[in-house]
This record gives C-alpha cells, structure tokens and sequence, in this order.
C-alpha cells in the first residue's frame, strides 16, 4: 500500500485593485503631518519652559542650570496663589453646577415627550453661536441688580449659563442609549423613579459626567473676558487676569510670566491626563443619536 502525499492547492495570489491601493496609506503620509502637527504645538510650550526655568539675563536654548526664581516671585511675590485659588473655586462651583443641572434636564429631554421640546432644543444648540463678548452689557446689568458684580458667583453663573447647552446635549445623548427597560425593572421591583435613575442610570453615566464636568471646569479657568469684566478687586481675580496684569506698561518680566503660564496649564494638563479615556468615549456615545 502506497501513500500518496496531496500537494496543497496552490492559493491564488491576492489580487491588488486600484480602489485598495488608493486606500491603502503608507506610514510616511501619517506620522510626517502628525510630527508637523506636534512640532507646532509643542515649541510654544518648550519655549514657556525654558523662560520659566533659566536664570534671569540667561540666553540659553536649554535651561541650565534650573532655577524657582520666577516661581517664587509669581507665587509669593504677584500673588499668585490668590489668584489659583479664585480660579480653583470657580471652576469647582461650574462643575458642580453645571453637571447637576445638565443631568437633571438631560434626563428630562432623554425620557419625556412634551409640547415644544424639538424648538426648545434647536434655540438652545442656537444660543451657542453667540459670542460671550455679545452678552457682556445684558450679564452686566443681571449682575449689577442682583448685587453680584464684583463677586465670584457671578462668573460661576455665568460660566454655567454658557456651558449648559452642550451639557445638555451631551447627557441627554448618553441616557437615550441606555435601554429604559433596565430603569422599567427596578420599578417593578419597587423602586421609585428617583431611586431607579440613581441605582441604574447615573452608574452608567460616568463617561458622560466626566467629558460635562472637565469642559465646565477646564473652559471656567481659562475664561479671561467674564473675569475681567466682573471683576475688579485683585484678590478676587483669577489665573487669566492675573497674568495680564503681570503684563508691565513699559517691560514684561517673561520668566515670571511664563512661570505663571506653567502654574495655570498644570491643572489643566493633569486634568486631561487622567480623564482622556472617559472623555472620548462620553463625547462620542453622547453625540450619537438614541
């Protein structure tokens, strides 16, 4: 008895189609305009380092040795911690008071039809082609009334106002595409609406919560116009103004200016380095419509 070994069918070469070969992207053609990109983002911060770090008269491209001259003197000489601390409470308070009125009227535009709601959502989508500068005098004189000029509740408010329509988009996207029938069987269970939406939905809503909370926060610390307006005691100003009264009639002091710089891009930095994951995944479930 013979064996007779079967040769393998020879498979047949992948043919390559012009459509394929235009899809197909080489390697150069993405990290060439990506290093371009980064390049001309980074030598701005790279430059603000070097300013923040060398000795004062020092022309070095690399800053060596380092020094905390110009920390200190923005820290404790400009007073500087003032103004962090401003800046901190606001954007605090605009977190928190955004996130908790953008979830409660999210839920409502995501779960409830009444009469008017397509144009309530269309003027409130519209009200963001407004430019903040264009509401100056209208906020001015709310404030003015209200005794609240020269406080900082009237940037928190402000800063709510303003970035409550894209939180209220951004939430009511999310609880469209959580199932209403998980939220249905903990009613039949026993619990009440409230209960329901705290034990079921808000768990799901961290993605959302945190893309809401760190716009609120991160667009509030780097408000300058509203802070300047508003404001006019130096120990309520915040880091923006801050650094523009560091700005001198006749010199500028950039070490110190630049240090302050760092100082006020900290935060936000660390903010983006520990939310980036929720923050992708809650922009994009919430721009997806239920």
């Amino acid at each position: 008895m013979t064996l007779v070994s079967e040769r393998p069918a020879a498979t047949r070469p992948r043919q390559v189609t012009p459509a394929s070969r235009a899809n197909r992207v080489s390697r150069w053609q993405i990290y060439v305009p990506l290093g371009l990109y980064l390049l001309f983002t980074l030598v701005p911060f790279y430059w603000m380092l070097v300013f923040a770090f060398r000795p004062t008269g020092s022309m070095a491209i690399v800053p060596w040795p380092i020094t905390f001259e110009h920390f200190d003197a923005v820290w404790n000489g400009m007073g500087f911690a003032v103004f962090f601390r401003n800046s901190l409470l606001v954007g605090i308070a605009s977190l928190i008071a955004t996130t908790v009125v953008a979830l409660a009227g999210g839920y409502a535009l995501a779960r409830y039809n009444f009469r008017g709601k397509a144009a309530f959502m269309v003027g409130m989508l519209c009200t963001q082609f407004i430019p903040g500068a264009l509401m100056i005098i209208p906020l001015f004189e709310i404030f003015r009334t209200l005794s609240l000029t020269n406080s900082l509740w009237s940037l928190v408010i402000a800063e709510t106002v303003f970035q409550l329509p894209l939180s209220l988009v951004l939430i009511s996207g999310f609880i469209r595409n959580i199932p209403q029938e998980l939220e249905q069987a903990a009613w039949v269970d026993g619990c009440s609406r409230l209960r329901g939406f705290l034990a079921i939905v808000l768990p799901l809503l961290r993605p959302a919560l945190v893309a809401v909370g760190s716009f609120a926060f991160i667009h509030s610390w780097n408000n300058f116009l509203f802070a300047l307006m508003f404001i006019n005691d130096q120990e309520k100003f915040t880091v923006p103004v801050g650094l523009a009264y560091n700005l001198g009639e006749n010199s500028v002091d950039f070490g110190a200016l630049a240090a302050g710089g760092v100082v006020a891009a900290l935060p936000v930095v660390i903010v983006f380095a520990f939310i980036q994951r929720y923050l992708v995944q809650g922009l994009s479930a919430g721009a997806v419509k239920g």
